[in-house]
């Protein structure tokens, strides 16, 4: 004979099972966001007594941003540990980042360990975006009673603006809209129509 006592029991606590693990976010944002890590690089160089870089150490510091492969997106900061900032030392380390396209900032983050006074540090700061809690199907396969999104939901689309986005610290604070200067841009559409104009003549 069928119990039919235990049949009821065991369908109603395979329905509020079902019940406690549905997805929680009905709304169309992602609970998946990229994050952005950065990391700091950095090289200590002879500051020559306040005269500038040796070419040994201007050939040292650029065997490094090779290394480095320093790219768009990487940031060049100079630490002078106790020591007030040297014109002639940040000219010559802003000429050899010019070489890579890049400039010097002015405020270095700080770094573990102190700087050895005749010494400055070198330090390339470089941000990587990622999602880390991606891939999320924990709950793909739960039932979904009140139309919330999957637990994987937005991970693609997200995943792929963390990898192709080129500077990730765009990411974190945006970057300011400057005015659009009308003669410019008006110069170079009329460069560019003369051009064409040229071509099919």
């Amino acid at each position: 004979m069928i119990n039919t006592k235990f049949l009821i029991a065991a369908s109603l606590s395979l329905t509020l099972a079902g019940c406690g693990s549905m997805g929680a976010n009905t709304s169309m944002y992602s609970v998946h966001q990229p994050v952005v890590a950065r990391t700091n690089y950095a090289i200590d160089i002879n500051t020559n007594g306040g005269g500038g870089i040796t070419s040994s150490e201007e050939g040292r510091m650029a065997e490094w941003f090779d290394a480095l492969r320093l790219g768009y997106g990487d940031r060049i900061s100079v630490d002078y540990g106790d020591s007030y900032s040297n014109p002639v030392m940040q000219q010559s380390i802003s000429r050899i980042a010019s070489k890579y396209g890049m400039a010097v900032s002015e405020t270095a983050p700080l770094t573990p360990g102190n700087i050895t006074p005749g010494t400055a540090r070198i330090i390339v700061t470089r941000s990587k975006a990622s999602v880390p809690s991606c891939p999320d199907h924990s709950t793909t396969s739960d039932t979904n009673f009140n139309s919330s999104t999957s637990s994987n939901y937005g991970c693609a689309a997200n995943s792929n603006l963390a990898v192709m986005v080129a500077d990730p610290e765009d990411l974190v604070r945006g970057r300011q809209t400057n005015p659009i200067n009308a003669s410019g841009t008006n110069a170079a559409i009329k460069a560019n129509r003369d051009k064409r104009q040229g071509a099919t003549k």
